[in-house]
């Protein structure tokens, strides 16, 4: 099944995106560039950073090389070596190559709006071929963009039936990325295995801080002075994934409770797009649980 399509310009199929991290050394950047331009590329952006910690080297590298479809085997196996000189993990992607990503939402829906109206504009460059949620809500938020909302029910007792089930739509779409936008479900260990591949949520304070339930409310009681989100790669330890984005935004002694809630609803849904976009456009490499994000 094709996903639908938004009225995005894609990525010219001449383009492609390098991606290496490494030890910190003499060369590296010497090196992979002049293979680059052995090989009739021309680099069109370019960042990289040192962590100072340990030393770990990161690189994000855009080209353009004419016939680059036909070409795209051979320049891999001709950077393999050079990898290998430099114990580099490197990925080389075609920027013409869109991502197929899948929203989970419950009955929130504001993030999963601000998501569907960058994409319906085409400023987040991805396919979405579903919608997965445990309520009905959503139904008529998505309608009008012509995809799929998938009801998939969820109890303490069906937990495992429904993650099983939402796996196969998950396997027959194809799917690359989940975005949790406010999706009020803790995916199990076992699901976030046999997915595979990366999921991001959005978490409605600014973490570490004011976890699980009510957050604004236990905000409020603590009288804070600025609130924010956060937004996370998932990993089986609840709300500990290394962090791609975080904002804040200052309060004060005047905002109830549900001014916090407006507010942060506001900070969630620019903070889960930011980091939704740097994901699709391969900025973020994670590095342990951190990540180096050229933004």
């Amino acid at each position: 099944m094709s996903a639908p399509m938004a009225s995005l310009v894609r990525p010219s199929a001449e383009r492609a995106r390098l991606l290496i991290s490494c030890a910190d050394r003499p060369g590296v950047v010497a090196t992979v560039t002049r293979l680059l331009f052995e090989h009739g590329a021309n680099v069109v952006d370019s960042d990289q950073h040192t962590e100072p910690d340990d030393l770990r080297f990161f690189m994000r590298l855009e080209f353009d090389l004419p016939g680059l479809p036909e070409r795209l085997g051979a320049l891999e196996a001709a950077f393999a070596p050079v990898a290998e000189q430099f114990g580099m993990q490197w990925r080389l992607i075609p920027a013409a190559r869109v991502k197929r990503m899948a929203l989970f939402v419950s009955k929130q829906d504001h993030c999963l709006q601000e998501l569907l109206w960058l994409w319906k504009k085409g400023e987040l460059i991805a396919d979405i071929p579903l919608v997965v949620s445990n309520h009905p809500d959503a139904r008529e938020v998505v309608a009008p963009f012509g995809i799929p909302l998938h009801h998939v029910p969820v109890t303490a007792d069906s937990k495992a039936q429904a993650e099983a089930a939402v796996l196969e739509l998950l396997r027959a779409h194809q799917v690359d990325l989940i975005v949790l936008a406010r999706y009020m479900q803790i995916l199990s260990g076992d699901f976030i295995a046999s997915f595979g591949g990366p999921i991001i949520n959005i978490h409605h304070s600014f973490l570490p801080a004011f976890v699980g339930a009510n957050p604004y409310a236990q905000a409020h009681s603590r009288g804070v002075k600025l609130i924010g989100a956060t937004a996370h790669y998932v990993t089986a330890e609840l709300d500990a994934g290394p962090i791609i984005e975080q904002d804040v935004h200052r309060v004060g002694h005047r905002d109830a409770v549900a001014d916090l809630v407006r507010i942060g609803r506001r900070v969630e849904r620019t903070v889960l797009a930011r980091a939704v976009s740097w994901h699709l456009e391969d900025r973020v490499l994670p590095h342990g649980n951190k990540t180096v994000v050229f933004s």
